[in-house]
């Protein structure tokens, strides 16, 4: 991951080698009191009441299957390994595809898939070639979703594909983005402290359609590289905010004790919870970002813009 990064700390450099030989467990959460017999109902609580980031803090009321080492075949050449998270109701639902970044895996996105699942979306964390080409993974990514997009039983006849939401990590967010701009029919990304690898990546960024929000770390601890990018190329649609005080490895986990803390863990992942439910809720991310908005000047989010 630290190919990712720029101006890392030493030691943060340091602790980001311990953190490729590490294996945590999740962080400890509650179980959110809220009641919902179905995604419909509680997506009506939800809307009916103001936003609230932490609200998705705590685990959502829905059991999730876990299949892991779920593997999709493209084409007689192309087998994609993943892990398949699936929220328990019978309801047809998003599919959130998370994508993990420079020399991690779909391990490092168990807790953010766990957790999305909790609040009624189905979520498959996906394996591709971890030090890229990111481009390259980007168009992969793109196939992936177009093969569910045509096919969803391939992963649950529960999804609704008109809700696919793409969501990765540094690099991953990268190639998130490729695929938005190769077309893939998705409704949005989230770009989780995102950093670009490839000197054509803004000429793909100004091609995206689809709304997209950056969650990032805090650039004064660590620094992904060129994340200014995303903002400044996406035309419109694009949202930003930071996570005061979290590193660029904090946008998933495990990581090793002394490297981040849980607290900011679990922010990112209350975030992007909160994002992703806003955009398949209301096809836009207005709802996240006035739940965001509540802690502006606080301790937790700053940096706020769109366009």
């Amino acid at each position: 991951m630290r190919a990712a990064i720029q101006r890392i700390p030493v030691a943060l450099a340091i602790a980001a080698l311990l953190l490729l030989a590490a294996c945590a467990r999740m962080p400890e959460v509650g179980r959110t009191p809220l009641k919902a017999s179905s995604p419909a109902e509680l997506r009506g609580y939800l809307l009916a009441h103001p936003p609230d980031v932490d609200q998705f803090r705590l685990r959502g009321p829905f059991a999730v299957t876990v299949k892991e080492n779920y593997e999709i075949r493209l084409s007689t050449t192309e087998l994609i390994e993943t892990d398949l998270y699936l929220s328990g109701h019978k309801q047809q639902v998003p599919l959130v595809i998370l994508l993990h970044g420079h020399e991690s895996s779909k391990e490092a996105h168990a807790f953010q898939a766990l957790h999305l699942a909790s609040w009624g979306m189905h979520c498959l964390a996906v394996q591709l070639p971890n030090t890229g080409p990111w481009i390259a993974n980007g168009k992969t990514l793109a196939k992936i979703v177009q093969f569910i997009h045509t096919w969803p039983e391939i992963v649950d006849n529960r999804i609704d594909v008109s809700h696919i939401i793409l969501a990765g990590h540094s690099f991953g967010g990268e190639a998130a983005a490729i695929a938005l701009a190769e077309g893939a029919p998705a409704a949005g990304g989230i770009l989780l402290d995102p950093a670009v690898d490839a000197p054509g990546v803004p000429g793909y960024l100004q091609r995206i359609a689809a709304p997209v929000m950056v969650i990032g770390a805090d650039e004064d601890v660590s620094a992904a590289r060129h994340r200014e990018y995303f903002y400044r190329f996406i035309r419109s649609g694009i949202a930003e905010i930071s996570i005061r005080d979290a590193a660029h490895e904090d946008a998933q986990y495990p990581a090793e004790e002394g490297y981040g803390t849980e607290e900011l863990q679990i922010t990112f992942a209350s975030a992007l919870t909160a994002a992703a439910f806003s955009l398949s809720a209301t096809g836009n991310f207005d709802y996240a970002w006035a739940s965001y908005g509540g802690r502006q000047g606080g301790v937790r989010f700053f940096g706020a813009r769109r366009k």
